[in-house]
């Protein structure tokens, strides 16, 4: 693998850390502005609709530049808006400096993909890519729990500081290590806006949104189902998380491995499995091995849908990828607000803290179906096209179908 992906994946460390850690610091920012934990919450909100706004609408910026000038600026961004969380004088300036920073992340994991891709053969593409999101994952095993201890112990700034020097770090990588590459022909927003008029690639972005979006159903509740179901301490929790990031770094360096081999096999596995985990949670969250095995299994299987879905929007957008891969980073991010939502409903509606694992189960095995009706409507197109191209008219009763 190029040493270029090494700054892709230092970038995708400091972006995951400043998306998660907010979790671990709720609060000490709280107390710091005097808010209550609510309002702050709007801090984890504001920056998921500003990665799901943020990602088309960067990528569409940066059509006239070179997708590594993009990348440069896109860290550029990311190292402002920590600084101003950091330096922040009152709660608005703090939740501005979060969507700041959140508008880089979208359309970084985009073009970092087709970055990441292009720089290795056409059969290590989905490596490449888990390559890339190694360092997201990655950031859920060390950079939230140790932002999370700084925080705690020298206060949250630090640990907004923290993460903009890693920023800094990327941005340097990215302009030392990541190769010039030209910019594409016909690279313009009609150009890559015609991706989306492809079946194939709205599939890919639906299955993102229901297969993420089942793991986040369960994990946003995870404090108060350990807590209140498993029997753990809250202090136990950060832990438990770490298990789980644990499970997303296997998971997406299998699904990367795999998916270059055996793409759509590889996404019903980790989708049916998925599926399997998610209603068998409701069971082994009452017992606390069987619910950390559990939570590991979560993240592995998870992740392993990333680098298949990621690749295969590359594929049905091939021509005009950038768009499309930086509008499926905000995919993950919608189905992670919209599971959370669910998620909140069932509880809400009093059937306890597991009813969440029976919606995550729902979303993953919602996409695993667009998952199989993908796979046959590509086979039904190669079909035509093959009887096309040799003059052989389909079967009547395809035809009849057809029509």
């Amino acid at each position: 693998m190029p040493l270029a992906l090494l700054a892709l994946a230092i970038g995708a460390f400091g972006i995951g850390t400043t998306e998660f850690v907010i979790m671990g610091l709720l609060p000490e920012v709280a107390a710091d502005f005097q808010v209550s934990i609510p309002t702050a919450g709007f801090l984890v909100t504001g920056y998921a609709l500003g990665v799901v706004l943020g990602a088309p609408l960067m990528t569409v910026l940066g059509t006239r530049v070179t997708r590594k000038r993009m990348l440069m600026l896109l860290m550029g961004l990311f190292v402002v808006g920590n600084v101003v969380s950091a330096v922040a004088p009152v709660f608005g300036v703090m939740l501005a400096g979060r969507v700041i920073a959140s508008l880089a992340h979208g359309a970084f994991f985009g073009i970092g993909s087709v970055v990441a891709a292009d720089l290795v053969a056409p059969e290590k593409k989905a490596g490449a890519i888990a390559m890339m999101f190694t360092g997201l994952t990655v950031a859920n095993v060390v950079g939230v729990p140790l932002g999370t201890y700084i925080g705690q112990c020298v206060g949250w700034r630090t640990t907004f500081f923290v993460v903009a020097a890693l920023g800094v770090v990327g941005l340097l990588g990215v302009a030392r290590l990541v190769p010039e590459q030209p910019k594409a022909e016909g690279a313009r927003l009609r150009h890559e806006l015609a991706a989306f008029r492809n079946v194939q690639v709205l599939l890919a972005m639906a299955m993102t949104v229901l297969g993420f979006g089942g793991v986040f159903a369960a994990i946003t509740y995870i404090t108060p189902m350990m807590t209140e179901i498993a029997g753990y301490s809250a202090s136990s929790v950060t832990w438990l998380l770490v298990l789980f990031g644990l499970g997303m770094v296997g998971g997406n360096l299998l699904g990367g491995k795999f998916a270059d081999r055996h793409l759509m096999p590889m996404l019903y596995v980790s989708l049916g499995a998925l599926f399997v985990i998610l209603a068998l949670f409701t069971l082994t969250a009452h017992n606390k091995i069987a619910a950390a095995v559990t939570i590991v299994l979560i993240g592995g299987l998870g992740f392993a849908t990333v680098p298949p879905l990621q690749k295969r929007v590359l594929d049905q957008a091939a021509g005009a990828p950038t768009l499309a891969s930086a509008v499926n980073i905000g995919a993950f991010n919608l189905g992670n607000a919209l599971s959370a939502w669910l998620g909140g409903l069932v509880i809400a509606a009093g059937l306890g803290y597991t009813a969440p694992n029976w919606v995550g189960a729902a979303l993953a095995a919602s996409a695993l179906v667009l998952a199989v009706l993908s796979s046959v409507l590509e086979r039904r197109t190669a079909t035509r096209s093959r009887l096309v191209a040799a003059h052989i008219p389909e079967p009547v009763e395809a035809s009849v179908a057809r029509h």
